[in-house]
């Protein structure tokens, strides 16, 4: 099992979960928002920084966040998304930058709730 941290509030972290879990049928990933108590404990637990904003990818205890959890994660998923992985070869700190860009202008772009999203009745399972 791995598990997926994200920000609960945020509308392209929101869609992407929902995206993850239609292409995960093996249901590899388990869900926590950042901002929920599982998502606190996690965050302690593995002693991740508490001004971490950014999706982080928890497999074998191995913590993973920005550019290499984001693909990390695609690698699991079906094809075509799992060729993904190939840019894992582009360094991270160049791979980071675009990350970083992207989740900088996250809100903006694609705006934000006022709370975390309610996993439909099929996948309540899949969050902890």
């Amino acid at each position: 099992m791995a598990v997926i941290l994200f920000d609960g509030v945020c509308n392209l972290c929101s869609s992407s979960v929902q995206f993850i879990i239609q292409r995960d049928p093996g249901k590899v990933f388990k869900f926590a928002s950042l901002q929920s108590e599982t998502g606190k404990r996690y965050k302690e637990l593995f002693n991740i920084l508490a001004s971490t904003d950014s999706i982080v990818l928890i497999k074998d205890d191995k913590v993973y966040i920005e550019s290499t959890a984001a693909l990390l994660i695609a690698s699991r998923l079906k094809w075509p998304w799992n060729w993904f992985r190939i840019f894992l070869g582009i360094p991270k700190p160049i791979r980071d930058k675009v990350y970083k860009w992207i989740a900088a202008n996250r809100y903006k772009w694609f705006g934000r709730k006022e709370s975390c999203m309610l996993p439909s009745k099929e996948d309540r399972d899949r969050f902890i």
